[in-house]
């Protein structure tokens, strides 16, 4: 029973340094640091997927626009959706929409995608992270990053859809978000 109990200590210690190694290793102009009211969320960007969307997002973040914003959509082993100034789910930033930047990227948990309209040339500044694997999300958005620490975080966001009878009563906000090249520079 003892060897059982050390090898599982040991497995655990394992997993746990390799995640550490792996949030070391990410490239610092292409992480977020996503602070939520119960802790830090880091985002790795996938640029080479999607460039533009890649862009928007670091340009939104560095002038602060999702900072204090609220989690508008958030369903139970879906998705939670955030980037609306308006926290109704039908406002963007004032930059122009974007084309879609589709890829063969599935989505699964802890996939960040861009959402849109029913046109799929119009993301703008909203986005959403994965509670779960949607395989029909799959080509129908823009993927444009992977949480890689932190997703428990995101599990407990404050549930709830407006779009399907549900009210967030007092929602959970965007504490703060950051390039973590710019969190790295202040130091």
């Amino acid at each position: 029973m003892k060897k059982i109990i050390l090898s599982l200590v040991l497995v655990l210690g394992i997993m746990a340094a390799s995640a550490s190694a792996q949030a070391a290793q990410l490239d610092p102009e292409n992480t977020l640091y996503l602070q939520l009211k119960s802790g830090r969320v880091v985002i790795q960007l996938l640029p080479q997927v999607a460039p533009k969307t890649v862009e928007r997002i670091k340009t939104l973040t560095r002038q602060g626009f999702y900072n204090g914003l609220k989690w508008h959509r958030v369903i139970a082993g879906f998705m939670a959706q955030t980037g609306d100034p308006t926290g109704t789910g039908m406002g963007g930033s004032n930059l122009p929409n974007l084309p879609a930047e589709f890829s063969s990227i599935p989505f699964t948990r802890g996939t960040v995608g861009m959402a849109r309209a029913q046109d799929i040339n119009s993301g703008n500044s909203q986005f959403f992270i994965m509670f779960d694997d949607t395989p029909s999300l799959n080509g129908q958005y823009t993927v444009w990053g992977k949480v890689v620490s932190g997703m428990q975080y995101v599990d407990e966001i404050k549930k709830g859809d407006p779009n399907n009878g549900g009210t967030v009563t007092d929602p959970d906000t965007i504490v703060s978000m950051q390039v973590a090249a710019d969190v790295a520079k202040k130091k």
